[in-house]
């Protein structure tokens, strides 16, 4: 039962949080949805910024293994997974609920690097990078560290892209910009 009700206060907070913004979601709110109240809240996260660190994990958790799991229903090879990845961002802006991404959302509200909130979402990024880096060497990049960075980089301008603007194809344009980049990299030195 505690653990259920610690997963519904998640949960509340979950959706609170990325609907409307973390500065922007009290803790009256959260205790409100989750059925419960600040004293229970307070028992299982010690703070408002622990609740927002819980909630950032759990989405890396929840996001990372949707996402792959995308982009290996997509693509088999590496070359073609790399490519995938814009596909499932495109998928993933087009539904309804889409209000950017959280990482780059808490970042932007936690912009002091030091701050905790920011470093999950830092960390968040930094994962990202090296699953696409692990993806570019397996298929030959030159660079793979570099063609990861530039590959994030599309994926990060087209969600916010997305996010300013709905149903702009962002991830299509993205993903033209990274063939380009892809072929270049993979391209051997005459």
């Amino acid at each position: 039962m505690a653990k259920n009700l610690q997963q519904r206060i998640l949960q509340a907070a979950s959706e609170l949080f990325y609907s409307q913004g973390i500065k922007a979601t009290g803790i009256d709110a959260i205790v409100k949805l989750a059925g419960t109240n600040k004293m229970t809240l307070y028992n299982y996260f010690a703070s408002k910024d622990e609740l927002v660190v819980a909630f950032l994990r759990k989405r890396d958790s929840d996001f990372t293994a949707w996402f792959v799991a995308q982009v290996d229903s997509r693509a088999e090879q590496p070359k073609d997974k790399l490519l995938a990845i814009f596909d499932v961002i495109g998928d993933w802006m087009e539904i309804p609920e889409f209000r950017g991404c959280a990482f780059i959302n808490a970042a932007a509200e936690f912009p002091l690097e030091g701050n905790p909130v920011h470093q999950v979402s830092a960390e968040f990024y930094d994962q990202f990078r090296a699953y696409i880096g692990e993806l570019a060497a397996r298929c030959g990049a030159r660079e793979p560290g570099n063609l990861a960075v530039q590959l994030s980089l599309l994926v990060e301008g087209a969600i916010v892209s997305e996010q300013m603007k709905r149903h702009s194809g962002a991830a299509a344009h993205a993903k033209r910009a990274a063939s380009v980049l892809i072929a270049t990299e993979l391209t051997p030195f005459p």
